[in-house]
């Protein structure tokens, strides 16, 4: 009898070991347990660690908790102004309610990624190629809000949307060098010319006080000659001074005009002809 209670005691104790080895089941920290009791979902979720199930009966879900980095394929499209543009961009989610993600959708990573294309589409054709290279991070708030508002039906949280890349036609970069390079010419320019006219004021400034001092500008002129021959030149250029062509010029103008002298007859020109109406003189007889 005894024989018999240890034999029903071990085989009780082995069925007892192989119902907990079958039912026994192991949560993460970053996990969460979804429980479909002959597919009905059971209970709350359940947390991490050791948690148990009917087997043959429960079925248990793991969802995963952590944030989702998924990138987002390059989308062509054609933008407010009509550029054609090829862009791409990556999308950061996570899962908030563990029961909605399993029942409310049937794999929510496909739906997250297949709501990101078609918001990442949208967004293109509603923006200008301005806004696409240099107002991002409003594109990526207004992308952020479009896959969220679905996404929240389905237990999933959208943390963060970026847009990686920009990709132009060949065509539309050169355009855009050749823009940049005008530009750029264009402040060089008017930076040159207000130095011109910032320098041309200063001329002006020290044309009039050299005016006053006749002497300031002829030792102006001998610093210009010190200056050349520190050059060690074989050759030794002299400046002119102006205000002594324009003193020769008042003199001139000053002594006017030369009237020229009457030339005396020659002998061998002919003798002026009678003008018509007026009478000759007889010869005489000698």
């Amino acid at each position: 009898m005894l024989q018999e209670l240890l034999v029903a005691g071990v085989a009780v104790g082995s069925a007892g070991l192989v119902y907990a080895g079958v039912a026994a089941r192991v949560v993460k920290q970053y996990e969460r347990g979804v429980v479909l009791r002959l597919g009905r979902l059971r209970g709350e979720v359940r947390p991490p660690g050791f948690t148990m199930v009917v087997p043959g009966v429960d079925k248990l879900r793991k969802v995963n908790m952590q944030i989702v980095t998924m990138p987002v394929p390059a989308q062509d499209g054609i933008t407010r102004d009509n550029v054609t543009v090829r862009v791409d961009a990556v999308i950061y989610f996570k899962v908030i309610d563990a029961a909605d993600a399993v029942i409310q959708v049937e794999d929510y990573r496909f739906a997250v990624s297949q709501m990101a294309q078609t918001s990442l589409r949208s967004i293109i054709g509603k923006s200008d190629l301005d806004d696409l290279l240099s107002n991002r991070e409003k594109l990526n708030q207004g992308l952020e809000l479009m896959i969220d508002s679905p996404a929240m039906g389905w237990g999933v949280q959208i943390d963060r949307v970026e847009i990686k890349d920009v990709s132009l036609p060949e065509t539309m970069k050169r355009s855009m060098a050749r823009q940049a390079e005008a530009d750029r010419e264009r402040r060089a320019r008017i930076i040159n010319a207000d130095a011109e006219l910032q320098a041309s004021k200063k001329l002006a400034e020290a044309a009039g006080v050299m005016s006053e001092q006749p002497a300031a500008l002829q030792l102006r002129l001998l610093q210009t000659v010190v200056a050349v021959a520190a050059e060690k030149n074989s050759t030794l250029v002299l400046p002119f001074p102006v205000e002594l062509l324009r003193f020769l010029e008042r003199a001139q103008v000053q002594q006017g005009p030369v009237q020229p002298e009457s030339a005396p007859r020659q002998p061998h020109e002919p003798e002026q002809e009678p003008q018509p109406g007026t009478a000759a003189e007889p010869p005489t007889d000698e």
